[in-house]
């Protein structure tokens, strides 16, 4: 309907515009037709007059030619009178002669005009067309439009269908999660207060063992006091009698006291104690629990949970261990199915870790200069961004892109821990010293603090810049950050101790063996060594061709702490030594592309790298 009334509101203005245009151009030339009619009756009355002059003249010469002397006088008059009127009338045809060639002038201008006109008509009927055409482009147009409008009309709706849908499922799982948040609160002071039962009822079991076990060692030394033993000059072993010490520590006996001798072997047996210490070694606790003091689990866990590993006997000391120089790829290899962003060998030098963008971590193992894989562990939705060891090399912890971070036991390859919170990527995890606690630093710009027995987070820290890498000592967590600031926090405080800024984004942290110093590496292709006692920057190393080549490229101390290792942008090794200041080493054959991280082994044998492709290189000296 609106369609037509506006086709039907289109054609009553053209019709009104050239009925306008008819009015006024008719009026213009009306006057002139008139005129012009005027004329022509004019023109034929004076061609009658003449005519009929015309006739009377030939009459009145026969008449004259008839009558010659008596008509002379009058025709004397009537040639006056002809005379005047043939003046008047050839002045009356001058006249009109003039007024035709005028009206005739007017004749053509005004065929000028229309013809003007006629083309003007021509052009604005071509305009009028072309209107036309547009005029029904455009209706087909908005009738297309009108039509998306209906579907997204409809779209719009069925959308806000689904929004109201969802809503009100969100509001439900919301509510879900409130009162499975409140159930675990629930279960979890459950089971805490079970365990505290359970330690009581252990520790009260121990208790009563415990003084069994003294009254009856203190009634088998008494009954072998009562014994009288001869004694033997060639036996030096003296037992003395509980009862009346000696005078100030002189080793003098009293003659009042009774003198006992016992065997080697007696001397040699176990303390009483060791009956209870198997049983802590079962339930995972070297010592009880006394009124008033709460049960050590730090010390626990680190017997039960970390202690039983072969590699506790592997690992040595930094600073007694030979470190080499790495001059030689021994074994270039393909580790995962894309980009590898992190490597760390185990505390003993034995197995070696693996983390890339395909969501694994590989486990391998070092043999006769080659890297054979040993198992993977699965269970991350995102690729792998850091990788850590605990102490006795009996669990591996790692960060990933999934806004998370997991820990896996080595021997068997199972996912023990997942740890969720974060809102951005996890870009770094690191275990605390007693390995009973993990602090983890993400894009989120926070730091969390996670307890492993409880698996919940106890303390977040808001930095203010995304967390790139995190070492801690026993009080102190350092990380480095997007802002190119290294941050030092004090656990017990949850407050930031100091700050110390760089000239670069930080990319990677690690500490010597010592923990005395403190290795950094930052955007501005600078590898720096902070002295944690004083505060400074001890040393700046730099290379020509050394380039950072990713916000979370790691570089590593050696095990004595005596070089430093780092990978360049362009797959080159650089290697300097941390006495003289001065780069010892550049390795540039094994890498196709940028080193993500390198790894030194605690041996000081091997060293690690791996890159943005897919390639791992093991290096020594060898």
């Amino acid at each position: 309907m609106a369609g037509r009334r506006e086709e039907c509101l289109w054609k009553k203005h053209i019709a009104e515009q050239l009925k306008l245009r008819d009015r006024v151009q008719r009026q213009a030339f009306e006057e002139i037709i008139h005129q012009y009619n005027r004329l022509l009756e004019k023109s034929d009355l004076h061609t009658v007059l003449s005519e009929r002059l015309q006739t009377d003249k030939y009459d009145a010469q026969s008449r004259h030619d008839l009558s010659p002397g008596s008509d002379a006088s009058r025709n004397d008059a009537l040639h006056q009178e002809m005379a005047q009127m043939r003046i008047k009338h050839q002045e009356e045809l001058t006249e009109l002669h003039k007024k035709r060639g005028e009206l005739a002038q007017s004749v053509i201008e005004l065929n000028n005009q229309i013809q003007l006109k006629d083309k003007e008509i021509q052009s604005n009927e071509a305009k009028m067309l072309e209107y036309q055409q547009q005029i029904s482009e455009l209706q087909g147009e908005c009738r297309e439009l009108r039509s998306q409008l209906q579907d997204l009309e409809r779209a719009n709706q069925t959308l806000k269908d689904e929004y109201d849908a969802l809503q009100i499922t969100f509001s439900a799982l919301e509510e879900k999660l409130r009162r499975t948040t409140e159930d675990n609160q629930e279960l979890v002071s459950r089971w805490m207060a079970e365990k505290a039962q359970e330690a009581n009822r252990l520790n009260a079991e121990n208790e009563k063992d415990c003084r069994r076990r003294q009254a009856k060692l203190q009634k088998e030394l008494a009954d072998a006091a009562k014994e009288p033993l001869p004694i033997d000059p060639d036996d030096d072993i003296e037992v003395l009698s509980e009862e009346g010490g000696g005078k100030g520590g002189t080793g003098e006996a009293s003659p009042n006291r009774p003198l006992s001798r016992t065997s080697s072997n007696r001397i040699s047996q176990p303390p009483p104690g060791g009956i209870l210490d198997s049983l802590s070694n079962i339930f995972g606790r070297t010592e009880c629990v006394q009124p008033g003091h709460p049960p050590s689990y730090s010390r626990r866990r680190s017997v039960n949970s970390y202690g039983g590993s072969p590699e506790n006997t592997e690992t040595a000391s930094g600073a007694s261990v030979e470190v080499r120089v790495p001059s030689t790829a021994l074994h270039i290899f393909d580790a995962h199915d894309g980009e590898v962003n992190a490597v760390r060998f185990s505390p003993g030098s034995r197995l070696l870790a693996t983390g890339g963008m395909d969501r694994r971590v590989k486990l391998w193992e070092v043999v006769s200069g080659r890297c054979e894989q040993k198992g993977a562990l699965m269970g991350s939705n995102a690729g792998i961004t850091s990788i850590e060891f605990d102490s006795a090399g009996s669990y591996l912890l790692a960060a990933s892109n999934d806004f998370a971070s997991r820990i896996w036991t080595i021997d068997d390859y199972r996912l023990r821990h997942t740890l969720t919170g974060h809102s951005g990527k996890v870009l770094a995890a690191r275990f605390l010293l007693d390995n009973a606690r993990i602090v983890s630093g993400s894009y989120d710009r926070t730091l969390k603090l996670w307890d492993l027995r409880s698996k919940v987070c106890m303390k977040t820290v808001f930095a203010g810049s995304s967390c790139n890498d995190i070492v801690c000592t026993e009080q102190c967590v350092m990380s480095g950050h997007f802002d190119k600031k290294v941050r030092f926090w004090d656990i017990r405080a949850e407050s930031i101790v100091r700050e110390l800024e760089l000239l670069g984004r930080v990319t990677s942290l690690d500490l010597n063996h010592d923990r005395t110093e403190l290795l950094t590496c930052s955007r501005d292709d600078l590898v720096k060594i902070i002295d944690l006692r004083s505060n400074a920057v001890r040393q700046t190393f730099s290379a020509q061709g050394f380039k950072c080549g990713s916000d979370w490229t790691r570089v590593t101390f050696s095990p004595d702490g005596s070089y430093v290792a780092a990978g360049s942008a362009e797959g080159t090794l650089f290697v300097w030594n941390v006495l003289t200041g001065k780069l010892d080493r550049t390795l540039d054959k094994g890498h196709g592309s940028a080193v993500n991280s390198v790894s030194w082994s605690p041996s000081g044998t091997f060293v690690v790298s791996v890159e943005k492709g897919s390639k791992a290189v093991l290096w020594s000296d060898m």
